[in-house]
């Protein structure tokens, strides 16, 4: 379900309340309409976003958090946190093992 980096900035972009399509694309910096497009559908799929059309010209596309995606977002905000805690440690282990394996060549 939140197997990409995408999934979680979409749900992410969508905590405050309904967001337009491109409003969402605008808030997530980097992601391509395509990669937009199938990340909600996956989302919606899941039964975590749901998808709303305004029959009008032109037609309206919003996008919110079910009830069951909402439950996401608590689990998330630990994630975040847990990163913003242990970013620096993590870093480290990457150099240590980045330097290890360098000494040992490609193999």
């Amino acid at each position: 379900m939140i197997a990409s980096k995408w999934s979680a900035l979409v749900i992410y972009a969508l905590e405050e309340g309904s967001v337009r399509y491109g409003e969402m694309g605008r808030r997530i910096e980097g992601i391509s309409k395509k990669m937009l497009t199938q990340t909600l559908r996956q989302l919606e799929r899941d039964g975590l976003v749901r998808r709303e059309l305004e029959p009008s010209i032109p037609p309206v596309v919003t996008y919110e958090l079910t009830a069951l995606g909402r439950t996401m977002l608590l689990p998330m905000q630990e994630l975040k946190k847990w990163t913003r805690e242990h970013y620096s440690t993590v870093e480290q282990a990457r150099q240590d093992y980045d330097r290890l394996h360098s000494a040992e060549g490609d193999g």
